[in-house]
Parts: structure tokens; sequence; C-alpha cells
């Protein structure tokens, strides 16, 4: 159970990018916020916020990440997670990424400097004080900057059932490369009312958190604002279900579909 953060960063960064050029999807100020449900239980939320900063003297996106366990669950085991990522305002590309965890005693304390120029990544572990450079591929992102890059992405009147692409993503010291395919369209029911949603299949590997290569499903809210409305995972124990629980500050107007 202690995945439930790092589960639903992977679950949100691998929506699908089908290329669309000129389409932002969010600004500064936009926040999200997950409720995640662990079986009949609410495990933890989770939040998402896009705030205005500089990087070295540059403007940049600064997009932060946190979850913590709730709930009875917060009694037997205590979740304290923190993502962080700095990325291009214009190319949405990440030039820094941080990851401090502690998830049950298990901590993790972890940042990444993203160089473009000569396709490297520097990754300095603080937790055992030390530095290492790895090689990166073409237009990589890390787990949270890849999120709002396919948001961005994704070309809504030209998405055929079955359409599939691949994005690259790097992450503490591994190159990832992900299989999308977009499954159609459907009408959810959530908290806000009923939502027109874009459906999605990420592949994934079938290793110590997944149960096999399709085990996630996300939707994402059909319209300029592509934010996700619903995520589900069948994980080695059990399933979790993520749901948008509120949200303020979107780029464009949200939809709620009238009966």
């Amino acid at each position: 159970m202690k995945k439930y953060i790092l589960v639903l960063l992977l679950m949100i960064s691998t929506i699908p990018a089908f290329a669309q050029k000129n389409h932002k999807a969010f600004d500064s100020g936009e926040w999200f916020r997950f409720r995640i449900h662990y079986g009949l239980f609410t495990a933890s939320y989770a939040t998402l916020e896009v705030k205005e900063e500089k990087l070295n003297g540059m403007p940049v996106h600064h997009i932060v990440g946190i979850g913590k366990s709730s709930g009875i669950l917060s009694v037997f085991f205590k979740v304290e997670d923190y993502y962080e990522t700095y990325i291009d305002k214009n190319k949405v590309k990440p030039y820094r990424f941080i990851r401090k965890i502690n998830e049950g005693g298990h901590t993790k304390d972890i940042e990444i400097n993203f160089n473009h120029k000569n396709s490297k990544a520097l990754v300095f572990n603080k937790k055992y004080n030390t530095k290492k450079t790895f090689s990166i591929k073409s237009d990589v992102q890390d787990m949270m900057s890849s999120f709002y890059y396919l948001r961005n992405s994704i070309n809504t009147s030209s998405l055929k059932k079955g359409d599939e692409q691949f994005v690259n993503m790097f992450f503490d010291n591994e190159n990832y490369r992900f299989k999308l395919k977009f499954l159609g369209r459907e009408v959810i029911k959530t908290k806000v009312g009923k939502v027109a949603c874009l459906k999605f299949r990420p592949y994934v590997q079938a290793d110590r958190i997944f149960k096999e290569e399709e085990s996630m499903t996300v939707w994402v809210s059909d319209d300029d604002n592509r934010m996700p409305v619903r995520i589900k995972a069948d994980i080695l124990v059990g399933s979790i279900k993520a749901d948008l629980d509120a949200f303020k500050g979107l780029k464009h107007p949200f939809k709620i579909v009238v009966d």
C-alpha cells in the first residue's frame, strides 16, 4: 500500500500525446485535488499546483505535487510524498525534477537536473550524497512534466479508437518508453456531475507494482483543459482508484453534460 502517490503520478503522466501545435491546456494558478481509494478506504489525497516562478533567472512553471495518507490507514502506514518539476513555459520541457518521499519509513530524496543540449541528466541522490550523470532520450520528460506536456499535445479532433503513441520519460536513473492507446469516448458520473471524457490505456510494465501491461485506465476531460477526471489501476496488492475531488484556476471553461 506504500505506492499510492507514486502510482497516481505514473497514471496521470502516461496520458497519450497526439501532436497538436500551439495549444495550451493549463497555466499558472491551476490546482487539482485527487481522492485516492484503496479498496473501500480513502487511502490518501494528492494535489497538483502550477506556480509562476523563476529558475536561474528564467521564467518557468513550478509544479508541485503533494500526497499524504489519510483516515484510518494513516494510523498504520504514514505517507508523505513531495514532487516538484520546473518546466519551460513554452515548450513544456523539464529543467529540474525533485522527489522527496517518506512512505512508512521508506525514504528518498532525489533531484534531477536536465541538460537537453547535451542529452544528459544529473541525478543528485541527497539521501546518500551521490551524483551521477545519465544519457537521456530526445524530447524527454520527467514523471510530472510529462503530464502537462501531454495535455498540451492531445489532438482531440483527429483521435480515432486504437490510435497509439510512444512517450519518453526519465525517472530516478532510467529511461522509460510508454506505449499508449486511445480507447474511445465515454461520459462518466463524477462528484461535480457528468463529464464527457477521452478514455486511454497506458501499457505499463508488469512488475512489483502492476499486475499486467493493461492494468491501467485513464479518463481525461474531453475539452480544452484535458484534465484527469478518473484513474483506475490493478496492482499486486489490490486496486487503486483516483477521482478528481476539487479544482480551480482552469485555463478553459469546464463543461458538464446536461441530460
